[in-house]
């Protein structure tokens, strides 16, 4: 009988347990983050004051067991911790199960950067550059260091620089297309249509993915966008026609999206594409 430690999903879920643990730590950068706090110290505390034991800050299994409300003052915890510590631990999952281990590290990286950057976007409407300008030096290090998250491999010097171009190109496909989308926009709807936050933080996700992963994240994000949200702002007009409607979206979370989706299943699937419409340009 083969023991559970050969079995080809073991690691993957321990790499599960270890997105659950590390989701946790994104949840204080979330919250920590943008009120320019320190992320290490002091530890958590209830919102009444108190400092949350331990064994009361198990990742997924506390909330759960908790029912979402704080042990000590009976106060809602917020559905975003569960959701965090779940959304990481599955994606780190696939990355192990999905990728060679080099690959599926950075992944892990990249993948922290945009979930954090998504929740924060959604409660404050704000993309810290710590995040996008910080991603995008480190998405370049990485391209350099490790050129198979390219598509490379990492035989030669040669492909080492093939990386870092691809990471370069994408930052510069990134920056220009959100920059143009944004300056047409405002020409048209005579207001910001995208902000200079989404624009650093596409480049971040350009310099993880190249220029046709941020082309996807951008577009594809967008698609995905509008199929969530316009049925929901149709219902809200239905149901509540004389209530104002909603002026701003966070993109962030959309841009993220496109860049998980890419970075895990449609890599080839868009380079194949543009493979096939690259005669146009020849």
């Amino acid at each position: 009988m083969n023991s559970i430690f050969t079995l080809p999903l073991f690691i993957p879920f321990c790499f599960f347990i270890f997105g659950a643990i590390l989701g946790s730590f994104l949840n204080v950068v979330i919250y920590r983050l943008p009120l320019k706090k320190s992320v290490v110290a002091p530890r958590s505390t209830c919102a009444c004051g108190k400092l949350i034991p331990f064994y009361l800050n198990i990742p997924i299994l506390s909330w759960i067991i908790l029912m979402g409300k704080a042990a000590c003052c009976k106060a809602s915890i917020s559905i975003q911790y569960i959701l965090v510590e779940i959304i990481t631990a599955v994606l780190f999952f696939l990355l192990w199960f999905l990728f060679d281990a080099k690959v599926a590290i950075c992944g892990m990286l990249f993948f922290s950067i945009l979930i954090v950057a998504t929740f924060i976007d959604i409660r404050h409407m704000i993309i810290p550059n710590i995040l996008s300008i910080g991603g995008v030096f480190l998405g370049v290090f990485i391209s350099c260091l490790i050129p198979e998250i390219h598509g490379f491999c990492a035989n030669t010097l040669q492909d080492h620089c093939y990386s870092f171009l691809s990471s370069i190109l994408g930052i510069i496909v990134g920056t220009s297309l959100v920059y143009w989308i944004s300056t047409i926009g405002e020409l048209i709807l005579k207001k910001p249509a995208m902000g200079e936050g989404d624009m650093k933080f596409l480049a971040a996700i350009g310099a993880f993915t190249g220029w046709q992963g941020a082309f996807f994240s951008l577009f594809g994000g967008a698609l995905i966008g509008s199929c969530l949200i316009l049925p929901y702002l149709m219902y809200m007009k239905i149901k509540s026609p004389n209530e104002p409607r909603i002026e701003l979206v966070p993109f962030g979370p959309f841009l993220a999206l496109g860049g998980i989706l890419h970075f895990l299943f449609l890599e080839e699937y868009v380079r194949s594409y543009f493979d096939k419409i690259a005669w146009i340009f020849t």
